[in-house]
């Protein structure tokens, strides 16, 4: 299914194509604090709508996840990074899909802070 998104003010903007009702919420020092909700799709089905210029990046840890931000609202809409198989994923911050009801999620606790 395809949805859209973005950050907050509009700067990043983005489609993307894959089933986001099984969410996991992580409960490292990053992901707490954001409230994240993340939907995890192959990095190609992802296509941003609004220029890579518009997007901050951070990286914490490991570095394994490229978290993308907007650095004007501050919003986090996605990351990319890689699964454990070396594929080129997407890390959907389901809460910027403003169509999806998020009562209606599957969310699966994660604890990142043991990683």
């Amino acid at each position: 299914m395809m949805h859209q998104g973005s950050c907050h003010c509009g700067k990043i903007a983005y489609d993307v194509d894959g089933d986001v009702s099984n969410v996991i919420e992580c409960n490292c020092s990053h992901c707490s604090r954001k409230g994240y909700l993340l939907a995890f799709v192959p990095r190609g089905n992802l296509k941003l709508k609004t220029p890579e210029a518009n997007l901050s990046t951070y990286t914490f840890n490991k570095h394994a996840l490229k978290h993308h931000f907007c650095g004007t609202c501050g919003c986090a809409p996605f990351a990319f990074g890689t699964d454990p198989k070396g594929n080129a994923m997407a890390a959907v911050n389901v809460r910027c899909l403003p169509a999806v009801d998020l009562g209606t999620l599957t969310i699966t606790k994660v604890d990142g802070k043991s990683f």
